[in-house]
């Protein structure tokens, strides 16, 4: 694979960009595309963000969300970018699978493919990679990628450094998680000064739900919660019917899992969801427990050692007793 820095000669001229992230994109999804697109785009470079899907609403204030393309949505257009591309940035993904419909036009097109990411066994599709698991987000890296890459820290602007700033903040919890390392605190302040209103930005990630995606909330923790303490686990596990029952949208169910996670003594929690195809399961863990190995082993999935995500093809009744059939082969861990 060619030196990443090679780009930086590569990108000296403009060229036809296409950015695209994972399915069901994220804080850090979002906020390092358009973080990029708004770097990219005071370069001259011709620049589209492409999204495999849909994303919640308290990511669409962005700088420059207008100039998103969701491809189910548009998809003949989204196509033409991807086959007249001339770089394809892939960012917090990396198998391309994880952009679904998306993943066959991306890799039949003749452009370069450049992964920024920071998830595990990444997969050979990309010509050029930005990669690290010890990066709290893709966000960080796409921060490093403008200043040790590209070596043009001075083009961070507000609209830059607000979506950097996001991402970051999303993916490390509000900077809680044990990947938030000095560097990442240096970043942020750097973040701040160049325009970040970190208060503001909070405010209208985490303030910023509907009055229904509260009472769900306050519904699952009463009605959908079951404490397993012989295994220091939880699971909240909901139905199609209890989310049409809330008119439940794209985001309303981020970060329900974490709640889970708060119990004192809790190592494992679980959010177990139907939607209309399959069973989504999103699990956070505490310490050293493997999260992502029970996502890898039994439900299709991977992603962080304590934050992973998977899917069945069983009913959600049968995918919860699944879930706790497998805790029987993990206790000794999450016990200890």
């Amino acid at each position: 694979m060619p030196e990443i820095n090679s780009l930086k000669e590569i990108l000296a001229y403009p060229k036809r960009i296409v950015i695209t992230t994972h399915h069901k994109p994220d804080g850090d999804a979002m906020g390092s595309s358009l973080g990029l697109y708004n770097y990219l785009i005071q370069k001259g470079h011709h620049v589209k963000v492409i999204t495999p899907s849909d994303y919640p609403t308290f990511l669409q204030w962005l700088p420059n969300n207008p100039e998103v393309l969701v491809y189910p949505h548009q998809e003949e257009v989204c196509a033409t970018h991807i086959a007249e591309a001339e770089l394809i940035f892939c960012l917090d993904f990396n198998a391309l699978s994880r952009i679904y419909d998306m993943a066959t036009p991306v890799e039949q097109s003749s452009a370069l493919k450049v992964m920024i990411d920071h998830h595990l066994e990444p997969q050979d599709f990309d010509d050029y990679r930005y990669w690290s698991i010890n990066a709290c987000s893709t966000a960080q890296l796409v921060y490093e990628f403008i200043c040790k890459v590209m070596e043009e820290e001075d083009l961070i602007n507000k609209d830059v450094a607000t979506c950097l700033y996001t991402g970051i903040m999303t993916d490390s919890g509000s900077f809680r998680f044990p990947t938030t390392t000095p560097a990442v605190h240096i970043i942020v302040a750097d973040l701040i000064t160049r325009g970040a209103e970190n208060w503001k930005i909070h405010q209208l990630v985490y303030d910023n739900f509907s009055e229904s995606r509260l009472r769900f909330l306050g519904y699952c923790l009463l009605n959908k919660l079951e404490v397993l303490p012989e295994y220091n686990a939880a699971l909240i596990y909901v139905s199609a019917e209890e989310l049409e029952r809330f008119a439940i949208t794209t985001g309303d169910s981020e970060g329900l899992v974490n709640y889970a996670l708060t119990i004192n003594g809790i190592r494992l929690a679980a959010l177990i969801i139907e939607r209309p195809d399959l069973v989504k399961l999103s699990l956070r863990s505490t310490g050293d427990f493997p999260a992502n190995e029970i996502c890898k082993k039994y439900f299709k999935g991977g992603g962080h050692r304590n934050a992973a995500g998977g899917q069945s093809d069983l009913s959600l009744d049968a995918t919860v007793a699944k879930f706790k059939e497998i805790l029987v082969e993990y206790k000794s861990l999450l016990i200890q």
